[in-house]
């Protein structure tokens, strides 16, 4: 949707057991002129590849916000534990200062 490498870290939740998503995630956003037009493409956003009738509705995540708060938490988080499978850890992007200070 045209926001390639304008996020630095996505987390989609997930159930364990069934493998399937919870229903939302968290996307930091690697500059906030960005947020008017990712708010505009993603809230409504029904396009989905797999087929599903479930509409996206973009929202402030509290009380976290920032790159550095959202490592933070998931530092020492169980999803982090070396047992939970890559695919179910929040994703640290490359490009992020993080990983490339």
């Amino acid at each position: 949707e045209g926001f390639s490498g304008l996020y630095d870290f996505v987390y989609l939740p997930m159930d364990f057991n069934s493998g399937a998503c919870l229903g939302y995630a968290f996307v930091n956003l690697v500059n906030a002129q960005v947020l008017p037009a990712f708010w505009q493409a993603f809230d409504g956003y029904a396009r989905w590849v797999v087929p599903s009738r479930k509409v996206c509705r973009v929202g402030w995540s509290g009380p976290h916000q920032g790159l550095a708060a959202h490592v933070e938490r998931y530092r020492n988080s169980p999803v982090m534990h070396p047992s939970v499978p890559d695919e179910y850890r929040p994703l640290l992007l490359a490009n992020s200062p993080v990983m490339n200070p």
